[in-house]
């Protein structure tokens, strides 16, 4: 029997990797579909009821049509476009988690909803551990005077050279996939690294309070939950030692921003640096555009040439599952 498919990729987890996925996966007779969304060229945004998607519905519901499944990354699952899509039953989304998903309208639809679940903790956590150094060695700022025709001598004064992270403390707030290879990355610098993670028992975990007291750099790598949102706020970047560095390639609601530029402004960080942000893109004006010794990327932290065919390997192979009736590996509303 011939299962009708809808390919519905982006600029980077593209239909070709999709598609190839999918046949290496799924044995069978598949009609192939196509429809390629805009991101990132065009930025993601909250789309009906659904977070963190491409603002495709008309284009969506149409390639829909008859179609049983569906693979995406940025596909917007509203509940107008399950009420429009009968024949949907499966959504697959080739990211973290399903937020493009209103997992409520799907359920009651018959619609089961998966995703991919640690298809970029390598490229994170490897742009992690780039963005902390980078913060501490000033590395921006001196190629940007270096590009501009200005040599710096004052660079090498003992005020303006960071730490090393041989022998020094890293604090790390969350533990996941992405905490644990960045805890193992540092290992092997010769650090010591702290963990806060309330659903861990590893060792070096620790209360976040003292975490935070003796941590010459914090990393986070929490989700964003009610629970951990506005997390790290003025009070918590106090409690870190003067000269500390803060790098959140995690979430942007974890984090009080005003209060990381009021630290670099005063100095007690010595930098910080950011993937993730309140506001994406940054509006013009913000003080993170003016900030000093602050390194920042366009939440590109889990961008990688691997990131992409995980992610479709991971969802064509749940697809090969419900191909032969097996349970869904990472279904988000079993």
């Amino acid at each position: 029997m011939t299962i009708r498919v809808l390919a519905a990729g982006d600029h980077f987890v593209t239909n070709s990797l999709l598609i190839d996925a999918l046949r290496h996966a799924v044995p069978g007779e598949l009609d192939i579909r196509e429809l390629t969304l805009p991101w990132p060229v065009r930025p993601f945004g909250r789309v009906g009821e659904v977070d963190e998607a491409s603002d495709v519905e008309d284009e969506l519901i149409e390639a829909l049509r008859d179609v049983e499944v569906c693979l995406t990354q940025m596909a917007p699952l509203t509940k107008r476009v399950i009420e429009a899509a009968p024949e949907l039953r499966l959504f697959c989304v080739s990211r973290g988690g399903p937020v493009n998903a209103n997992l409520e309208a799907a359920s009651q639809a018959g619609v089961a909803v998966t995703f991919a679940p640690g298809r970029n903790a390598v490229a994170t956590a490897e742009h992690t551990l780039a963005m902390l150094l980078a913060a501490t060695r000033r590395i921006p700022q001196t190629h940007a005077d270096l590009a501009g025709g200005v040599w710096r001598g004052d660079y090498y004064m003992y005020d303006n050279v960071g730490p090393e992270l041989e022998g020094n403390t890293v604090g790390l707030v969350g533990y996941g996939a992405i905490g644990r290879r960045v805890a193992r990355m540092l290992e092997g610098f010769g650090a010591t690294v702290l963990v806060y993670d309330p659903y861990v028992d590893v060792p070096g975990k620790v209360g976040l309070d003292e975490l935070l007291r003796r941590s010459h750099f914090v990393s986070l790598h929490a989700r964003a939950t009610p629970e951990t949102t506005g997390m790290i706020g003025a009070a918590e970047i106090a409690a870190m030692p003067r000269g500390s560095v803060l790098v959140n390639c995690a979430r942007g609601a974890l984090l009080d921003y005003d209060a990381v530029c009021d630290a670099l402004e005063s100095g007690h960080l010595f930098g910080a640096a950011m993937d993730v942000f309140p506001e994406e893109p940054i509006p013009p004006g913000s003080r993170l555009l003016a900030v000093p010794n602050l390194v920042m990327t366009p939440h590109l932290a889990g961008a990688s040439k691997e990131t992409a065919m995980k992610a479709a390997a991971i969802v064509a192979a749940d697809v090969a599952r419900y191909v032969r009736g097996e349970p869904l590996a990472h279904c988000a509303n079993p």
